[in-house]
């Protein structure tokens, strides 16, 4: 079996943090959040990375990460994430700015990763031990395996931030540590009386160990096709209500294949502290952490 590969999020437009928060440096020797995240997919075994981007940001992208990357021993590829991806039939609204979602962004795949693969975005931190996790599920599924995926769930009370509001998929697990369920929830905050969301203007609690999605997920070949073939559906369906702003999520697809009983998604458990900047208020925070897990030996000072 081929061995699994890395595809990284990094198409995203950065609107709430005012920037390419993607190629944003977060310590001392110009690393960035994706660095330290290869470094954790190299050890855990690693060795193919596609980085899904837009042709806008290709030159500093590309400059940036080609450098940091050189004598890895990885190898890169890069897949473009524009709106004029569409299928036949469609076209661009007017207004329309931003990316797709991140199921688009998957579907953009076709025809260049060949291979169990797994998804991270690429302004998210997400931890070692994840890295591990999501490789060896990943190694463990069978030739021709397409009904089974892989999700490293983190408790929603490590994954906020006190500068506003983020997206996060929450999760409803089954009896034996399954995914039943999963639904993208935007405006998530916290703040002194907890954590909670507002879908219809009224405040939703929610508790601190909810499990939710951080976009590190673990798939076969076969969800890139799934993604592809149920975009034209999403469109219909979405895009004369909301042309500017409607996104075709991962979970979305998950939760569709969940619905048909088409697929089974592990939940790994992660306990690891999420760091990402949504805001740029979150990066001296974010510094602050990557110093400290560098002073204390967990990675390399300059690596």
């Amino acid at each position: 079996m081929k061995n699994p590969e890395l595809v990284v999020l990094a198409a995203g437009m950065g609107s709430r943090y005012g920037g390419l928060k993607q190629i944003d440096a977060i310590d001392e020797y110009g690393h960035v959040i994706i660095d330290y995240s290869i470094h954790d997919a190299i050890e855990a075994g690693f060795r193919d990375v596609t980085f899904i981007i837009k042709k806008a940001i290709e030159e500093d992208f590309r400059a940036l990460m080609d450098s940091h990357l050189a004598g890895k021993g990885i190898n890169v590829k890069y897949v473009y994430q524009e709106l004029d991806m569409l299928p036949e039939g469609f076209s661009v609204p007017a207004e329309r700015k931003k990316p797709w979602g991140t199921a688009h962004a998957i579907a953009c795949c076709r025809g260049i990763v060949d291979a169990p693969f797994a998804v991270i975005n690429a302004d998210d931190y997400y931890g070692k031990d994840a890295f591990r996790k999501i490789y060896a599920f990943l190694k463990s599924i069978g030739e021709g395996e397409s009904a089974h995926y892989a999700m490293v769930g983190y408790k929603i009370k490590n994954t906020v931030t006190e500068q506003g509001g983020v997206s996060r998929g929450v999760c409803v697990l089954d009896g034996e540590g399954k995914l039943a369920g999963i639904t993208e929830c935007s405006g998530i905050s916290v703040d002194a009386e907890g954590i909670y969301y507002t879908p219809n203007g009224e405040r939703v609690p929610l508790d601190p160990e909810t499990v939710v999605s951080m976009n590190l997920w673990g798939f076969p070949e076969s969800y890139i096709d799934e993604c592809y073939n149920r975009f034209s559906a999403f469109l219909e369906n979405n895009l004369q209500e909301n042309p500017e702003k409607c996104e075709f999520y991962m979970p979305t697809v998950i939760a569709e294949l969940l619905a048909e009983d088409a697929v089974s998604v592990t939940v790994l458990d992660s306990c690891d502290k999420w760091y990402g900047v949504t805001y740029k208020e979150d990066k001296p925070k974010v510094m602050e952490a990557f110093k400290a897990m560098c002073d204390s030996g967990i990675y390399p000072k300059g690596f």
